[in-house]
């Protein structure tokens, strides 16, 4: 597909900021109290406002005095899921306060049936056994309970597992003796009929029938979600592929025309694209990451989730009822001939790698795959970042380490989703996850982020409970996860703003230094002087991009 032209930033009006403290992020300058935007909204200067030059004092330049307010760049979210998570906005949210049981669930369905008829699909997303009072996962019977006639389908909040009713199933053609797919995993009652719970792969059995958005409501919600990342702060994102194999990136573009404002890079699911990736368009023009929205590389699932008990361990997950007796290490969702190729397009391509990989088994796999085929030039960035990484082996920590392999984490993930981590790990193993404090003194390059929506958070993109999470190692219940591997404040900063605009290649972001674009948040509180446990009450004051505000409270 032939790259759209997209919208560069408007000219805005030169603008003199004063009486802030700024935290930079640039090392040659960690503070500031001043700073001037100049038209093309970039940083001309900045400084301590008694060093001010003189070519910067006059009227030519309007002056916002920032009234002592706390300001840092805009957070960069480097692993999100931004079409996804714009277009669940009109599904049923399975999250508390909106809905706390099953009993609740089925009672939206039939209000949803009710409205649409019984020819559309049912949607909804987010939900967690944990957070659900019956504690286990709603089946098809659940759901036919609230429409026995129209499809149904839930998606999990990892984003990994469907539950769909029986007339979902039936459309699919998916019955006690269909197979298990590759990676996936129909899964059964004790009678071997299938429940309507869709594990990794299987839930592709079921997405090419689920009807896509019109384009112009698609790109509309992506629209609608920059208003709600700007009223967070959030001035770059990334879209981490979709689950049913729609190029975002021309979605993207249009919402940018739109007046969609932050950055985003974009990543291809290797699933859609193996069988002929020739076909696929990569090139110079796709990935200029001088551009609003950027070719960034290809994403490869290599394990599931903790949550939903398919990440890929060697020791297995404490036993559960829906394991029907069986040990459950989790499963391997591709193989490693699928590791490899993608390995191989990327490093023909010179774009970065993305790998999601959880589960100790799994991280191991990748990295020794990658070190076996040899890293390559990407650009400038990091060729391969891994997601997630909650239970890294040593042997994986040195490798990382040693050979620039980037990890994107989600302190949000144990602060959410406690519940079901203490039910399928326990709390010993629990406590051993996302060991932030491991990483960072090993030397590993690591960026924080949301996966939104995939948290079992009632605002998935919200940064603030996410970098509490990080500092207190404190879930939402107050169950402490190790503070051993706690970051300061300073260092989240640093991984939700610089380190991820310099891994994901985001120009002119992550610092606030002259030429740098004025991407940056005006906080309603000081971050840095409130106790940690107020940090997820902070709110964003005003956002600007590129010079220009585009949110105020």
């Amino acid at each position: 597909m032939p790259l759209e032209p997209q919208q560069f930033p408007a000219t805005t009006v030169p603008t003199r900021f004063i009486g802030g403290r700024i935290t930079t992020e640039d090392p040659a300058q960690p503070e500031a109290d001043a700073l001037v935007t100049d038209a093309t909204g970039r940083i001309a200067w900045i400084g301590w406002a008694n060093e001010l030059p003189a070519a910067f004092a006059g009227d030519a330049y309007e002056e916002v005095d920032l009234g002592g307010a706390r300001v840092i760049p805009g957070f960069v979210d480097a692993h999100m899921h931004a079409v996804m998570l714009a277009n669940f906005a009109p599904q049923i949210s399975v999250l508390p306060p909106n809905i706390t049981s099953i009993a609740e669930l089925t009672e939206a369905i039939r209000a949803r049936r009710a409205a649409q008829g019984p020819n559309a699909w049912v949607e909804g997303w987010g939900y967690d056994e944990a957070l659900l009072a019956e504690h286990r996962s709603p089946t098809r019977w659940d759901l036919d309970a609230g429409s026995p006639d129209a499809p149904v389908c839930i998606m999990r909040t990892c984003g990994h597992i469907r539950c769909v009713n029986s007339r979902a199933l039936e459309i699919a053609g998916i019955t006690r003796g269909t197979p298990d797919p590759v990676g996936g995993e129909i899964e059964r009652d004790a009678t071997g009929e299938p429940t309507g719970v869709l594990k990794e792969t299987a839930r592709d059995l079921v997405t090419p029938f689920i009807p896509k958005p019109s384009e112009h409501d698609a790109v509309q919600h992506i629209v609608d979600l920059g208003q709600l990342l700007a009223s967070q702060g959030i001035v770059a994102a990334t879209d981490m592929c979709s689950v049913d194999g729609t190029d975002t990136h021309p979605l993207l573009l249009a919402a940018a025309r739109a007046g969609f404002k932050q950055d985003v890079a974009t990543y291809m699911l290797w699933d859609y694209i193996k069988q002929n990736p020739d076909a696929y368009e990569l090139g110079p023009e796709q990935m200029d990451r001088s551009q609003q929205i950027f070719a960034a590389g290809i994403k490869i699932l290599t394990d599931g989730s903790v949550s939903g008990r398919t990440a890929w361990f060697y020791d297995p997950f404490l036993p559960s009822e829906r394991d029907l007796g069986a040990a459950n290490c989790g499963m391997p969702t591709c193989t490693d001939d699928d590791i490899d190729h993608a390995i191989a397009f990327c490093q023909n391509h010179g774009c970065q790698l993305s790998l999601h990989a959880m589960g100790t088994h799994a991280i191991d796999r990748v990295i020794d795959r990658v070190m076996a085929a040899g890293l390559w030039d990407a650009d400038g960035v990091p060729p391969v970042r891994i997601e997630h990484v909650t239970a890294p082996s040593p042997h994986a920590i040195s490798a990382m380490a040693a050979n620039g392999i980037a990890v994107v984490t989600q302190p949000i993930f144990p602060y959410a989703e406690i519940g079901t981590y203490l039910t399928n790990l326990g709390e010993e193993r629990t406590r051993r996850c996302y060991p932030f404090r491991t990483l960072v003194d090993a030397g590993v390059d690591v960026c924080i982020s949301t996966d939104a929506p995939a948290t079992s958070w009632a605002v998935p993109s919200d940064p603030f409970p996410n970098i509490k999470s990080a500092v207190t190692r404190q879930a939402y219940n107050h169950f402490d996860f190790d503070a051993t591997e706690a970051l300061s404040v300073e260092e989240v900063l640093a991984r939700y703003t610089r380190e991820p605009a310099r891994i994901l290649g985001f120009e002119g972001l992550g610092m606030l230094k002259a030429g740098y674009k004025a991407s940056f948040a005006v906080l309603d509180r000081d971050i840095l002087a409130i106790p940690a446990d107020e940090i997820d009450r902070v709110q964003v004051a005003a956002t600007y991009i590129c010079g220009e505000k585009v949110f105020e409270r």
